[in-house]
């Protein structure tokens, strides 16, 4: 009989491919507290007694960029070309940070090279291109992530825990607040890139946040049927990163109201021209038969109906009740780690698996329609339905 007592655990080391590590996104989250933090702590130990480590190999424009940062943090391998990278079998995932508009020719060259697919998002620029790209991989067999960080966030996963329990009884309505005031440039550098402002380069909030809200919303409350969207440029000049004035042709705000399947209706403001008057940077509050609650990054309180106030409404008197005094903290009863590792793990986890991960490109494509439909109902001033979207032609 064989003693498998001290036998060592099976190591499967995974290469990656990491497109656009010097992009902001690509390099904090993604690659230090992601693939690095992974790498750093010995890898991913599966039920079964595998290991799993990672091996990341950094692509992008600049090799003195790329050299910077795998010497920084003890990084053998980086490149600038991409397509020597995708035809070698060592790397067997590839991962997306680029900017939206040259995702999409990426990941076409990353389906036709056969590799597994982990991207940010949105996957494309246009519905037609994310539902193209999500049916290629499909007819490959390729296995495909897109990035879904917010559902990690403590607040949100509370939230989660909530739904899942009963608490709200039927969900009613769901109000999302957003955003915060971006310095226009002049007189104090502005805290996101300029192209963000520039329509032309990809820019503006719906297509950065309503891919968000797509999935945050169908995943927690329901598929999105319709939007009825407003979007803004408020703000239409700032300066660049040298200090050049540009003209802002991208909105900077975006007001919209979601239908949901079931019923829930849900409104989410997104800006990035309001100043902060709520604990965190976004808050979702939640109105069920049975009770609510106020959710951010991190916090979550709820009010249940035996505990509700009964207000009544006297514009001539003071109202000196404390209705925030009403709300109950909920306990962490957990730990969290950071959303975008999480993620990763389940990802790596799912891919040596071979099992089924939801969050694919079909699910990016959707992401994509939602805020192509934002767009139009802006532009056309009506509320715009949202056909159902299949990897069938």
């Amino acid at each position: 009989m064989t003693n498998t007592a001290n036998s060592s655990p099976q190591i499967r080391e995974i290469g990656i491919i990491m497109n656009g590590v010097s992009g902001r996104m690509g390099y904090r989250q993604h690659l230090v507290r992601s693939i690095l933090a992974i790498r750093d702590e010995g890898g991913i130990e599966l039920s079964d007694g595998t290991r799993i480590t990672v091996r990341p190999l950094l692509v992008g424009r600049s090799e003195a960029k790329l050299a910077e940062i795998a010497a920084r943090h003890g990084i053998e391998d980086y490149t600038t070309d991409l397509d020597a990278a995708l035809a070698d079998p060592k790397w067997e995932i590839y991962a997306d940070f680029l900017v939206t508009k040259a995702r999409s020719a990426a990941l076409r060259k990353a389906i036709a090279a056969g590799k597994t697919i982990y991207t940010e998002k949105p996957t494309a620029e246009s519905v037609d291109e994310a539902l193209e790209l999500a049916r290629l991989a499909a007819a490959a067999g390729v296995k495909t992530g897109v990035v879904h960080d917010k559902l990690y966030l403590p607040g949100l996963q509370k939230l989660k825990r909530l739904i899942d329990s009963g608490f709200f009884g039927r969900i009613l309505s769901v109000r999302g607040e957003f955003g915060y005031w971006v310095f226009e440039g002049d007189w104090q550098p502005a805290q996101r890139p300029s192209w963000n402002y520039r329509v032309e380069d990809g820019g503006g909030i719906i297509v950065d946040m309503f891919p968000h809200w797509n999935y945050v919303l169908e995943n927690l409350f329901g598929e999105v049927k319709s939007v009825y969207a407003q979007a803004s440029i408020h703000i239409p000049e700032r300066w660049d990163e040298k200090g050049e004035k540009y003209a802002a042709t991208a909105e900077d705000a975006a007001y919209g109201i979601f239908e949901l399947d079931g019923g829930t209706v849900a409104q989410i403001n997104s800006s990035w021209t309001t100043r902060v008057n709520r604990d965190e940077l976004v808050e979702f509050h939640v109105d069920g038969t049975l009770g609510s609650a106020v959710v951010g990054l991190f916090g979550a309180k709820i009010q249940h109906r035996n505990a509700t106030p009964k207000p009544v409404w006297n514009p001539d008197l003071e109202d000196a009740h404390d209705y925030d005094g009403d709300w109950a903290k909920v306990p962490t009863n957990d730990v969290f780690a950071n959303g975008f590792r999480q993620q990763w793990e389940e990802f790596l986890e799912s891919y040596v698996a071979g099992t089924d991960y939801p969050f694919d490109l079909l699910a990016g494509a959707r992401g994509v329609q939602l805020a192509a439909a934002g767009l139009q109902s802006s532009v056309e001033g009506r509320k715009v339905e949202l056909p159902t979207l299949s990897l069938e032609s």
